[in-house]
């Protein structure tokens, strides 16, 4: 593929038994109510790889039930946070040490490169629970100086029970940084993962066990968004949603926790980030930035910089470099250590992407690359390039999830600025100067959530991450992402004898 993938692949890597099929309910692994189940593919090749319980409002009722016993009755929220701190490091030892198997299953359930799920994601999903882990036992009210004759003083306690509902893009990476904070607060937690991509859930709950999690404390329910998802929202006792996807699916959980309980809910949603590059921009590093930002991933992402604005004296130069780099891009299997961009997570997503691009050459816009699938199975698709692209065309205002760049020319300052914010959505923005006034103009007026400068995909896990406007509020990286896991209650007495008495 292509580049081209290689038809007789000169590598072994061995594929690992799926040893976890099963909801994880209160400590154990069983069956779904109903006994059914769904199958789960392998984008590589587009066949079942496994088939995993699908879990539904009966076997949601039971893990809320489980985990709201572990709340009230249960030791965690009552440990000390250093007991829960030495839980939490352990945990994140043991994922350290599956390091390879927890690679492998992401390879085959959600198509990601092996190499850097190895090297960068799995560990950086331990990271995530050390950082939170740290934060256990560093949980402080506040005393108040009341001007009554009282004293007073607040406690930050965990909220409760939380649903966790997470995407299939990086079901690693987003388990962790959902049920991190919660974990370190004292929450009990039920984990929806996408049913595209149970399998490493499954795994974290097995490890989470090992670690010492109390039976109750992390329960996985596998299954549908349609139904386990929507029990999930809407559930009366369930205080607190966490959810990450599509914008339209976000409404609706952001409806049903508004019509059930009035739950709290987090949401992060969907983006069409600009990159903006200027014309006293390195014209490589630009190129660079701009393919990791559209072609990382397979495109699955949701901060991909898909809108790429270039200032109208590089803007042809430009276009011609991302054309020529683009085509050294090499798809292929993800197991393969050469290979830079795999499959699309399944059939749906791969068509969906495929039919965008006929959008985009319906439109009028220029194909400087790409633009077709590739490979005899599986769910690949070139790395494509538009450009010529107007801001109304379907490819410059729609999440497309897939390797797909819109090229745009603009010529000031403020009409990149103008352009940029002219967008349902505010995740996540670039720039590529070497003016320092530009870069802090152009960074103080878009509206986003995150905004890199002469970098991208700058992740970690003391910045705050999260979104402006349709895409979405709250944070999921940070220490704000521990506070929304905590409730402020305030404690108040009388001093006796006070004069004012």
């Amino acid at each position: 593929m292509g580049a081209e993938t290689k038809g007789n692949l000169d590598y072994l890597t061995k594929i690992p038994e799926i040893k976890f099929t099963k909801l994880f309910i209160n400590g154990e692994f069983v069956d779904s109510v109903s006994g059914k189940t769904f199958e789960s593919i392998d984008p590589r090749t587009g066949e079942v790889i496994a088939r995993v319980a699908e879990g539904d409002k009966e076997d949601v009722d039971l893990a809320v039930k489980a985990a709201r016993q572990a709340f009230d009755h249960g030791p965690w929220p009552r440990l000390p946070g250093s007991a829960r701190r030495k839980i939490l490091m352990k945990f994140a030892d043991l994922i350290d040490e599956n390091v390879e198997e927890l690679a492998a299953l992401e390879a085959i359930d959600a198509g990601k490169i092996f190499g850097w799920g190895k090297a960068f994601e799995i560990p950086g999903t331990a990271e995530s629970l050390r950082y939170y882990a740290g934060a256990a036992d560093k949980i402080h009210g506040e005393t108040l100086k009341m001007s009554s004759a009282n004293q007073g003083y607040t406690l930050r306690e965990p909220i409760g029970v939380v649903g966790h509902i997470i995407p299939w893009n990086f079901p690693s990476t987003m388990f962790l940084l959902k049920v991190s904070p919660a974990l370190a607060a004292g929450c009990t937690m039920i984990v929806k993962p996408a049913e595209q991509t149970p399998l490493n859930a499954l795994y974290f709950a097995h490890l989470a066990k090992l670690a010492g999690i109390p039976d109750g404390v992390l329960n996985v329910i596998t299954g549908y968004g349609t139904t386990a998802g929507a029990a999930i929202s809407s559930h009366m006792d369930i205080d607190k949603v966490s959810f990450t996807g599509s914008t339209e699916v976000g409404r609706l959980v952001m409806q049903a926790a508004a019509t059930s309980n009035l739950k709290p809910v987090t949401l992060e949603l969907g983006g069409k980030s600009p990159l903006i590059i200027f014309d006293d921009a390195d014209l490589d590093h630009a190129a660079e930035l701009a393919l990791a930002a559209n072609l990382f991933n397979k495109g699955e992402v949701c901060v991909a910089g898909s809108r790429v604005f270039a200032q109208e004296g590089i803007y042809d130069q430009l276009a011609k470099k991302l054309g020529e780099k683009a085509k050294t891009w090499v798809v292929g299997d993800p197991f393969d250590p050469n290979v830079r961009q795999g499959p699309q997570i399944d059939k749906t997503q791969y068509e969906k992407v495929l039919s965008y691009i006929e959008h985009g050459k319906r439109e009028g816009a220029t194909l400087v690359t790409g633009g077709k699938p590739c490979g005899e199975k599986g769910y690949y698709i070139e790395p494509t390039i538009f450009s010529d692209v107007m801001d109304n065309m379907t490819i410059a205002k729609d999440e497309i999830f897939g390797p797909v760049m819109s090229l745009m020319k603009f010529k000031t300052v403020e009409e990149a600025i103008q352009r940029a914010n002219a967008t349902r959505y505010g995740l996540a923005a670039g720039i590529v100067t070497k003016d320092l006034n530009v870069a802090n103009t152009v960074s103080r007026s878009i509206r986003a959530g995150t905004i890199w400068i002469n970098t991208y995909f700058a992740f970690d896990k003391d910045c705050p991450f999260g979104g402006f406007k349709m895409s979405g509020f709250g944070k999921d990286t940070g220490m704000q992402a521990l506070e929304q896991y905590l409730q402020v209650k305030c404690v108040v007495t009388p001093i006796y004898n006070s004069p004012w008495l």
